[in-house]
């Protein structure tokens, strides 16, 4: 790619700045109905996600959460607590922990995946050809 082709980093700040202010400013309410599906903090239904693929130890767990090791442990404990998760020994560390989902923890989970995010009003009103290209620009910056 030419330099006279790309973005400046100011232009591709000003894009990044753009789409998490959208995405910052409606996701409150998809927040609360997951909430209110799960009967959790969202918080909690986050930790619930990134144990989804399989257990963790709390140190990775707290990486995954981006938190730190108390906190965590805080949120651990709670969802021991509603049997939706459960600490075991690791197989390699016995001096650490893995966590892991309970079959609640799963049905809990789905509960939260099942509510659907809809996209604000201003990414409804654009035309089919704007949305097409928006999907070309962002699917393989998912993908990276």
């Amino acid at each position: 790619m030419s330099t006279s082709t790309r973005s400046s980093r100011k232009e591709v700040d000003r894009a990044w700045q753009i789409l998490v202010a959208l995405v910052m400013d409606s996701r409150g309410d998809w927040r609360r109905k997951v909430a209110d599906a799960t009967g959790l903090p969202f918080t909690r239904v986050r930790a619930l996600r990134r144990l989804a693929d399989g257990p963790l130890k709390l140190n990775e767990l707290a990486e995954a959460l981006d938190s730190d090791a108390p906190s965590v442990t805080v949120a651990v404990n709670d969802l021991e607590k509603r049997g939706l998760v459960e600490r075991r020994e690791h197989p390699d560390d016995r001096r650490a922990k893995l966590v892991s989902l309970t079959p609640a923890g799963k049905r809990t989970l789905a509960a939260a995946r099942s509510v659907t995010e809809r996209a604000p009003d201003a990414f409804a009103a654009m035309t089919g050809k704007d949305v097409g290209a928006l999907l070309r620009i962002l699917e393989p910056l998912a993908r990276r």
